[in-house]
């Protein structure tokens, strides 16, 4: 299949190429992950995913230049491929798998390219339970449905997700479900807000343009899986006479500057998120993050 019209509706891939770009995928990422080495998937990889895993490498080969002594292979199995048709660009699918990591929790990848010379790359991943992985729409041949990230369908637009999740982070509300991502993470941080001698503070940070653009699968119950991004922000004050905890060699390697009072550390996190047909609270079904950079002042 080519596909090469910008209004045309296709599917985004065929099944045979969703299944190589899984297999190029993990090929990629191993021999990345045994040598620390970022160049060696770099082009497997990319947006919100992209980034975690840049900075991962570069903290290893900091710390362990000699490669990962800890390497084991990812072994992905049972990949239910879920390709949506759609026009225009980019072209993207969902790839539900098992992984003899991260116990039995279904590994969730979401593949992206912008063109037909472009490698396929994974954007997101978020660890799910098997039982919270919902059943998708499709029509008679087994297509997905991709959904308009303008869409007024749903309780919150896919476009505005990640600036609704922001703002809840910020000051609450109800448009999303309490959970470890939502209610319980806004507690920790109130909790770790002010410690003895130590001040936390946080700003947090939509992720909208480009390959951390939202993307979203139409669920069977009317619905959609949103797959989303954003950036936060944690800055560790020492108080007059104290120091900041000394961090440990990984957050060191990615760190610039000398931290003498204070220590700030940026992460990107890749969410995914059901939201409601209609109205309703928005559920954070998973959340990987990673730290990218940090700074000492």
């Amino acid at each position: 299949m080519v596909v090469r019209g910008e209004k045309e509706v296709l599917p985004s891939a065929t099944r045979a190429e969703a299944a190589k770009a899984l297999r190029q995928f993990t090929t990629a990422y191993n021999a990345a992950d045994k040598s620390y080495d970022s160049s060696l998937d770099a082009d497997r990889v990319t947006g919100a995913l992209g980034a975690i895993d840049a900075a991962r490498l570069k903290a290893g080969r900091a710390t362990s230049p000699g490669g990962n002594p800890a390497h084991t292979p990812l072994v992905l199995s049972d990949a239910r491929i879920t390709i949506p048709a759609k026009a225009g660009w980019p072209r993207w699918f969902v790839a539900d798998t098992a992984a003899n990591k991260g116990g039995t929790a279904r590994w969730v990848f979401v593949f992206t390219r912008d063109g037909l010379d472009d490698p396929w790359a994974a954007a997101y991943l978020t660890l799910l339970d098997p039982d919270v992985v919902p059943e998708f729409k499709k029509d008679a041949n087994g297509w997905a449905e991709a959904v308009p990230a303008n869409s007024a369908e749903l309780a919150v637009p896919p476009r505005y997700l990640s600036k609704e999740y922001v703002s809840y982070l910020k000051g609450g509300g109800v448009k999303f479900a309490p959970g470890s991502h939502t209610s319980r993470w806004r507690a920790e941080r109130r909790r770790n807000a002010e410690r003895p001698g130590l001040v936390r503070q946080y700003l947090d940070e939509p992720l909208t343009q480009g390959d951390y653009a939202p993307l979203a699968l139409r669920t069977a119950d009317g619905g959609a899986l949103v797959f989303f991004a954003t950036r936060h922000f944690e800055k560790q004050t020492a108080a007059q006479g104290a120091s900041v905890p000394v961090p440990n060699k990984a957050v060191r390697a990615l760190t610039e500057g000398e931290i003498k009072q204070s220590l700030t550390l940026e992460f990107v996190s890749n969410e995914v998120a059901r939201v409601p047909e209609g109205s309703g609270r928005v559920e954070i079904l998973g959340r990987i993050q990673g730290m990218t950079s940090a700074k000492g002042e």
